[in-house]
């Protein structure tokens, strides 16, 4: 019954805008999860977006990262019969098969943040250049723990997210020849989104793990939940904390220096440029390599690829700026 209302509303809002002259397009974008403060800035991104272009943004996702979940919630936008998908998939080979069967409703796909299965996009929005990310990761550890030598480990969001996954992989890869002297004490640690249990895992992991030098945290509250745990056991001065988090979030431990830098990019942009690039797709429009996007930036595109930017190393000196 809901699903016939849903229908019948969708209809009559497109019904009106015809009527003068107008479509209005409709894209749906998916995060991994809802509720965290990440999230929270692509959403705000994506419906001024929308906003802007007169279009409709419908922002909506799980509130655990579940692929199941993800999974029934693009069978019901399908059915709606929006005009694009925007999805970060938690697991992008268990999102193949309904994505597929959206390509074959004439429904355009993108993936933005977290890559999906690339035999199933019409087009990428990358926040950052993956090589280029994960060097400036690990050369954060380095610069922090003031020494190209030493035990570390990685405190990771989920053991199945694709692009924190790459990061990873490359960063291991650029170490083993710029920082061969660097162990990885342990597998990467995952925390499934959830502060608390970074945290947690961080007291377990500096209590196996005594003489540890670094850990570098890779999804935006796993920096944060470590450095929570290295400001309660007061190791700010032994263990260099960095990693991937939103400026607002680090500020407390950047003062108290259980986070070193947190490296990251603007959320709300990429919230922005993934509805800009949907709504050219609908429109068999392209955007090109070095173009200017309002409240974005200038872009790098690459056959299906949007680059947003470079990466931007916050510390206690810039955090406030």
């Amino acid at each position: 019954m809901l699903r016939k209302l849903l229908g019948i509303m969708s209809f009559v809002f497109l019904s009106i805008n015809v009527v003068f002259g107008e479509t209005v397009h409709t894209i749906a974008v998916m995060p991994k999860v809802m509720g965290i403060p990440y999230f929270n800035a692509t959403q705000k991104g994506a419906e001024q977006a929308g906003n802007d272009l007169g279009i409709k943004v419908l922002y909506v996702g799980p509130t655990t990262t579940d692929a199941a979940s993800q999974v029934k919630m693009l069978e019901d936008i399908i059915v709606q019969g929006v005009d694009a998908i925007a999805v970060a998939p938690n697991d992008p080979a268990a999102l193949t098969p309904v994505l597929l069967k959206a390509r074959k409703k004439g429904i355009k796909i993108l993936d933005w943040d977290t890559p999906a299965d690339k035999r199933v996009v019409d087009m990428s929005v990358k926040q950052i250049d993956d090589k280029e990310y994960a060097i400036a990761l690990w050369d954060s550890l380095v610069r922090n723990m003031g020494k190209e030598e030493g035990k570390y480990a990685i405190v990771t969001a989920g053991l199945s997210a694709a692009n924190l996954n790459t990061w990873i992989d490359l960063g291991l890869e650029y170490a083993k020849e710029k920082y061969p002297k660097l162990e990885l004490v342990t597998d990467r640690i995952p925390c499934e989104e959830i502060q608390q249990l970074a945290y947690q895992k961080t007291l377990e992991l500096i209590t196996a793990y005594p003489d540890l030098d670094g850990i570098i945290g890779v999804g935006t509250v796993s920096p944060i939940g470590v450095a929570q745990a290295i400001e309660e056991k007061k190791l700010q001065d032994k263990i260099a904390v960095v990693g991937v988090a939103l400026p607002n979030d680090s500020k407390p431990f950047l003062e108290t220096k259980a986070l070193k830098e947190a490296i990251l990019w603007d959320p709300v942009k990429l919230g922005y440029l993934t509805v800009v690039a949907a709504d050219k797709l609908i429109k068999n429009e392209s955007l090109k390599d070095g173009e200017k996007i309002e409240k974005v930036g200038v872009i790098n595109v690459k056959d299906k690829e949007i680059i947003m930017g470079k990466p931007t190393i916050f510390t206690l000196e810039n955090v406030y700026n």
